[in-house]
């Protein structure tokens, strides 16, 4: 079973390949460059910038501009070394200018001398300081940067004790709101450029960028309201199509914590708190199956900011925004401190102590397995942990459903689901270890997307593509209804295929000689090192997973499934699904069974496999179960909202644990409160297949799942053994890993594709990076970026429909109506791609529908400037045009 604890040696074959300017050891043969540096002679690759080799052998060159995952741009001039080189005649001559370092590189036989050894770069370092400080405040007192500020340490190490500068200082209005999250103080700006090359190398997101010239030079957006341009538009260079608009990006957050001054800071993080009064753990982000390395700073028992950590194998130096500052969820007004049970009398919910609430939770849940002996008593116990629980926990979970509760009804997924993908996930997920990583990604020749947006579902997976790209090594193709925003900023190559086709287009490819993008994609996916990465959208298209699988086998291409939850792949390694025990072992198989049951120390498990989520909820519904024991589900995720609701208003007895408040709690009879991540450890399993550890943050009184698991297991009469985490961690590896017969891989043939009506189309959709989900509650700054909610459909689907690209469109089911502004797109013809779950767009909860349903389209009646039905527009702002909508 290969989910034990371990993190990733950074430099590991995992690491991929070097960023621009950041090489690897020096390496010996014919790509050597043996030069000195301070007298000291150094071998390093042919290539490796002056800046990289000095940092091998220990001497730091002050610098501003330099980041070794951003191309040399040489834009500060604070790296400035004296060089020497041979000649045509090859004697050794000094070059007439200082020169920068960071653009520089190392030839046979230069001699280079820095700071330390040269009076002449030493001074020169020092000119250059005392350029950048004429015109920058004196305002380190009150700066957010002040005590982590590259500029500042500098200042003393390589500047001058005193300012020559007497005239006033320039200025400039501020702070100038480049976004809702980022503020920028034009007058702290160097001029290094990081900011502009991040957007532009690593995000592809050209919203900032340098205006004018010489003196007044500066960064930031495009507007001619902020930046005070006169005339009908900026005067200069000009960012193609983009101006006016704000920084809107997923990534944008990145810049904050690369600007090497306080130019860029932090709407929420601003005048909070000063990092040396600040006390920083890692943490792994909670927010998506990349497994994100974060720094979690708190001061007082309180997360004031997070930042991206340094992790070279997997998110290298960036995370999203949501992993940013998504983090007040945890520490909300609604959190739950103490248990909860209900009141026999008034019927509401009321405090109690950790021994009654485990008393009365132990009792219910006695009387619902005692029911299941007798003809008409509601039937047994379904655990639902959810899909944001760590591997401990969802360990926890699967075993306290077999050895407890004596039931294989246990299933993690939280969100719509198939019985194909149930046995993909068996066959070809579980137990599979590390078959691709971000590195392979990198190397890539091709990487076939399909039931998957990587920006919006997986946003380091799409930074790790995009570099991939940008190094002209990889080669993006997606099989999907539309070419969103991120796919062409990966360059990539559409396969349009209307909700409920991709399984057709998949087989189609290496079969089909008639269209050329198909054979183009055979031939790419047969080369060595390609990859079909699978998302969780895909289980729902029928024949989908089986057709990937097939396609893989066909081309010899790896697979992987990228899920869109933190806890997903590691659910599935820990055996919460109701066909699978740990480390891939099929329920069915005796041997497996025997397997486990020794490690458990118990005689027998149960051998029937269980009902998935959406079968446990029916039978709760239909009075045929007799209790519920929920982890941290949102109603709102599962696939009909609306018969959630019915089953766990209509189930006997409702177990919940939880950290917050929710639709759940509300209708628990006992209520558990549980540890969220930064009062926990734990640890995280990327869609990689790989661990990622993260120790507590905060002290806390709060207990995670398998702690509280196994006192609820106590009060029932069994003993779990998962009190702490050591305890987990022992099982895990005692387990080892399943080399028995695997669940077959699912055959499931291609639906025909469905007939649609005049007036009606097919529904597409998928969730935004930035949406209405719980984990995003209490940050007001975050949701101002969100994009906002808009139905797109093509020009025919549109005139057919009577609407015109901006107006308000009403799709509709017989649930409900969603209204939202329309942008005519290129894509399929009778099909509209709706936001799963933001504002005035929450799919599952008003249409009570999937991808591939069949929906209404009419003009809408509600006026565009009100917002959308069912909720506020976020970051809505005046004067808004259509094709601002998803800005």
């Amino acid at each position: 079973m290969t989910i034990t604890t371990g993190k990733p040696t950074p430099g590991s074959p995992s690491a991929g390949p070097s960023s621009p300017g950041n090489d690897a050891q020096a390496p010996k043969g014919p790509d050597a460059v043996t030069f000195t540096i301070d007298d000291v002679e150094v071998a390093v690759p042919k290539g490796t910038l002056v800046i990289r080799a000095a940092e091998q052998i220990g001497i730091q060159i002050p610098r501003f501009c330099d980041h070794p995952l951003l191309a040399p741009a040489g834009a500060c001039r604070q790296c400035l070394v004296e060089v020497w080189a041979p000649g045509r005649d090859g004697a050794l001559a000094k070059m007439p200018k200082p020169q920068a370092s960071c653009t520089l590189e190392a030839t046979p036989g230069m001699q280079v001398k820095t700071q330390l050894t040269s009076a002449e770069a030493d001074k020169a370092q020092h000119g250059v300081m005392e350029l950048l400080l004429i015109n920058h405040p004196l305002d380190c007192p009150v700066c957010d940067k002040g005590g982590e500020c590259p500029l500042q340490n500098q200042a003393m190490s390589n500047g001058r004790a005193t300012s020559r500068f007497v005239d006033i200082k320039r200025t400039f209005p501020k702070p100038i709101a480049i976004s809702t999250q980022v503020l920028l103080d034009r007058e702290r700006c160097i001029l290094c450029q990081r900011c502009t090359r991040f957007s532009k190398e690593i995000a592809g997101d050209a919203f900032i960028d340098l205006q004018k010239r010489g003196a007044m030079q500066q960064i930031g957006r495009f507007d001619t309201g902020v930046l005070g341009f006169v005339g009908d538009g900026p005067v200069g260079t000009a960012l193609e199509d983009e101006s006016g608009r704000p920084f809107a990006s997923y990534f944008s957050g990145n810049t904050i914590q690369i600007c090497p001054v306080g130019a860029l800071t932090s709407a929420t993080y601003r005048f909070r708190s000063r990092p040396f009064d600040l006390v920083s753990t890692p943490g792994i982000s909670e927010h998506d199956s990349c497994g994100s390395a974060i720094r979690v700073d708190h001061r007082r028992g309180v997360v004031l900011r997070r930042l991206a950590g340094e992790d070279p194998a997997v998110n290298e130096e960036w995370i999203t925004d949501k992993d940013r500052f998504a983090f007040t969820w945890q520490s909300a007004p609604d959190r739950l401190t103490t248990p909860l049970v209900r009141d026999e009398e008034t019927g509401e919910l009321r405090s109690a102590s950790w021994a009654e609430a485990l008393d009365v939770a132990a009792a219910g849940l006695q009387a619902a397995l005692a029911g299941s002996a007798t003809t008409d008593a509601p039937r047994g116990v379904g655990v639902l942990p959810g899909g944001r629980v760590t591997i401990e926990d969802a360990y926890a979970y699967a075993k306290f459903a077999r050895v407890t509760l004596g039931t294989n009804d246990v299933d993690l997924r939280a969100r719509p689901h198939s019985p194909e993908e149930e046995a993909f996930l068996a066959s070809a997920v579980a137990g599979q270890g590390m078959s691709v990583t971000f590195a392979d990604l990198e190397g890539a020749p091709s990487v076939l997307l399909v039931g998957l947006e990587a920006e919006e579902e997986a946003g380091i997976t799409f930074l790790r593509l995009r570099k991939g790209v940008v190094a002209g090594t990889t080669k993006v193709s997606a099989i999907a209804p539309l070419a969103s925003r991120g796919l062409e900023r990966l360059d990539g190559t559409l396969l349009a295929a209307a909700p409920g086709t991709e399984a057709e287009v998949l087989d189609a490819v290496g079969t089909d000689a008639g269209d050329v993008r198909l054979r183009d994609l055979a031939e790419a996916l047969v080369a060595p090192g390609a990859v079909i990465l699978v998302g969780e959208r895909l289980g729902l298209v029928q024949g989908g997973l089986s057709a990937a699988l097939r396609l893989a086998r066909r081309t010899g291409a790896r697979l992987a499934w990228v899920p869109r939850r933190a806890g997903e792949r590691g659910g599935v390694e820990a055996g919460a699904l109701p066909s699978l025990l740990p480390g891939g072992r099929p329920v069915a198989d005796a041997a497996a069974r025997v397997d486990v049951a020794a490690v458990w120390g118990v005689d027998h498990l149960p051998q029937t496999p269980g009902r998935s989520t959406a079968k446990i909820l029916k039978a709760a519904r239909k009075g045929r179960l007799g209790a519920l024991v929920v982890g941290g589900v949102d109603v709102r995720d599962l696939p009909d909202p609306a018969k959630a609701r019915a089953a766990l208003a209509a189930v006997p007895f409702l177990v919940s644990l939880e950290v917050r408040r929710s639709e759940v709690t509300e209708l628990a009879d006992v209520v558990l409160p549980v540890a969220p991540p930064v009062e926990k450890a734990g640890t995280f399993l990327t869609w990689e297949g790989r661990p990622r550890p993260f120790p507590q943050a905060l002290a806390s009184t709060a207990m995670a799942d398998h702690r509280v698991l196994d006192q609820l297991a106590d009060a029932l009469g069994a003993d779990l053994g998962l009190r702490t985490l050591a305890q987990v961690h022992a099982e895990i590896d005692q387990l080892g890993a399943w080399d028995g017969a695997r669940v077959e891989a699912p055959s499931v043939e291609a639906a025909e594709p469905p007939s649609v009506a005049p007036g009606d189309a097919i529904l597409a959709t998928w969730h935004q990076l930035l949406d209405a989900g719980r984990l995003q509650d209490g940050e007001a700054f975050l949701a101002g970026t969100a994009k906002r909610p808009a139905a797109r459909v093509s020009a025919a689907t549109a005139a057919g429909a009577g609407v015109v690209d901006g107006g308000l469109l009403a799709v509709s089911t017989d649930a409900g109506t969603i209204q939202l502004p329309v942008l005519v797109t290129e894509m399929p013809d009778h099909v509209v791609w709706l936001p799963t779950a933001s504002p005035g767009s929450l799919v599952r909860d008003t249409l009570r529908a999937g991808p591939g349903a069949r929906v209404r389209l009419a003009p809408g009646s509600q006026d565009l400037t009100a917002g959308p039905a069912g909720g506020s527009v976020p970051g809505d702002r005046t004067a808004t045009t259509h094709t601002e909508v998803l800005a």
